[in-house]
């Protein structure tokens, strides 16, 4: 474990040595703080709707939070390939891999090491969104509401930690940071776009025999599992599923084990 936080000091200490850690936290920033100040510009305006019933149904978490950290979570799935990009692709383009792959450390401690970094950056990230959030719990009255906002930051770093865990395995396959980058952007819109794909399916199994139709339904359960959005959507609204849980403790346990597993092909070869 010792081994493990060293090398994951360093690989933080690199994020600020270098433009990436202060790009990447002022690009976030200056997204999250318009995107705030739109939501809360429009929570404003429609407070001033003489309706009542459309008042009584008003609140800070659904009108303001829940949508804020939804746009964002687009906006993660650029950012986070932006960190995890170089992890690997770095040493490997300058030549200095082949330390690592001759050291005494472990290449699960090393994996480890290095991904504790970006979830160090991630939860900066998030803990950035929090104090926009705080201004809310400061000048409104969202007392019963801090349980959901705190689900809906929390969906937004487990959805961000999978995907540095995709990023991770990327820049372990390959010695361009660019192509690691748009490797993870890829495979990440595909998990999260798959769940698209469900409904077309069964509109086209729709009228088919009884064995097409549990064939097809059984698939697109499956491809709903593997679709990040549909998880993250239900964290992000307060509904705490354990299947929710499961797919991105999965997902970042499997991404983690492969990137050690392709790291150790080479060590061997």
């Amino acid at each position: 474990m010792r081994h493990t936080l060293a090398i994951a000091g360093r690989e933080l200490r690199s994020y600020f040595v270098s433009p990436v850690a202060y790009a990447v936290l002022t690009l976030w920033a200056v997204i999250a703080g318009f995107f705030f100040v739109a939501y809360v510009g429009f929570y404003a305006q429609m407070q001033q709707y003489p309706d009542p019933q459309m008042l009584e149904r008003l609140n800070l978490n659904t009108q303001i939070v829940v949508p804020f950290v939804q746009q964002l979570w687009i906006v993660v799935l650029l950012l986070v390939p932006g960190l995890t990009m170089g992890l690997f692709a770095t040493e490997k383009a300058n030549g200095t891999h082949e330390l690592y792959l001759t050291s005494p450390i472990s290449i699960g401690s090393l994996v480890l090491g290095k991904f504790l970094a970006v979830v160090a950056m991630v939860s900066l990230l998030v803990a950035l969104l929090g104090a926009f959030i705080g201004l809310l719990f400061h000048f409104g009255d969202p007392a019963p509401e801090i349980p959901q906002t705190l689900c809906t930051l929390a969906a937004l770093w487990l959805v961000s930690l999978s995907y540095a865990a995709v990023g991770t395995l990327f820049s372990a396959l390959t010695r361009s940071q660019l192509i690691a980058y748009f490797l993870t952007v890829v495979v990440l819109l595909v998990i999260t776009l798959v769940g698209e794909l469900a409904p077309v399916a069964s509109q086209a199994a729709a009228g088919s025999s009884e064995t097409v139709t549990a064939i097809v339904e059984a698939g697109t359960s499956a491809v709903r599992w593997l679709s990040s959005a549909d998880h993250f959507d239900q964290l992000a609204t307060g509904l705490v599923s354990t299947r929710a849980l499961a797919y991105f403790a999965f997902v970042i346990g499997a991404f983690l084990i492969i990137t050690k597993t392709a790291i150790e092909s080479v060590r061997w070869r």
